[in-house]
């Protein structure tokens, strides 16, 4: 086996630096990178602003936490979720912000909608929902058909209506019954049945 030299000097930056300075190239004849961390972090930094892109400043981080780049702040690994496919091993947003880009990317996704036009909606309703004009308007409701967003209400009502299949019929009749019209089918052969009119 080759005996390695406890350092390298980088050319970019002419400076003797110890082996953990450097980044791994197994392609390389000591296996290590020709340039120190430091130059070849400056040197790719120029490269992008040449290009017209940032580059994201490094903060340093204390041992058993990250920083999440979405609200800046650093925090516990306990504030994480688990993500095997990364390189730490951590997902790259905290919890908090996971949750917030999820919601935001559902009402896209399923309704076609942003927050804030949700929060429109629910300002023009009064905040209450549009059906039973009591409880707070929270759940977004849509044609299952055509997709179109017709309101937000609240969870009973919007479940009611999607029990009642979203036929206007049914809730013609549901109403005509609550009201003590019973719409009772009239047998008029074995098996036959009449609904009233």
């Amino acid at each position: 086996m080759v005996d390695r030299p406890e350092g390298k000097r980088c050319p970019r930056c002419g400076t003797e630096k110890p082996r953990s300075d450097y980044a791994s190239n197994r392609a390389a004849r000591d296996g290590l990178q020709a340039y120190c961390r430091d130059c070849s972090a400056e040197y790719y930094k120029q490269r992008q602003e040449a290009k017209g892109r940032a580059v994201r400043v490094k903060v340093p981080v204390p041992h058993g936490h990250k920083r999440c780049p979405q609200c800046e702040e650093i925090k516990p690994h306990s504030e994480w979720e688990r993500n095997k496919t990364s390189s730490d091993g951590w997902a790259s947003y905290c919890r908090t912000c996971r949750a917030k880009n999820n919601r935001a990317a559902y009402f896209k996704r399923q309704y076609g909608i942003t927050e804030a036009e949700r929060d429109e909606m629910i300002a023009d309703q009064m905040g209450i929902c549009t059906i039973c004009l009591a409880a707070p308007a929270v759940h977004v409701d849509h044609c299952h058909e055509t997709g179109r967003v017709r309101g937000v209400l609240c969870f009973n009502c919007n479940s009611a209506i999607g029990k009642l299949g979203d036929d206007p019929n049914t809730l013609r009749r549901a109403i005509s019954y609550l009201e003590g019209h019973a719409w009772k089918p009239t047998l008029v052969a074995p098996g036959v049945y009449q609904l009233p009119s």
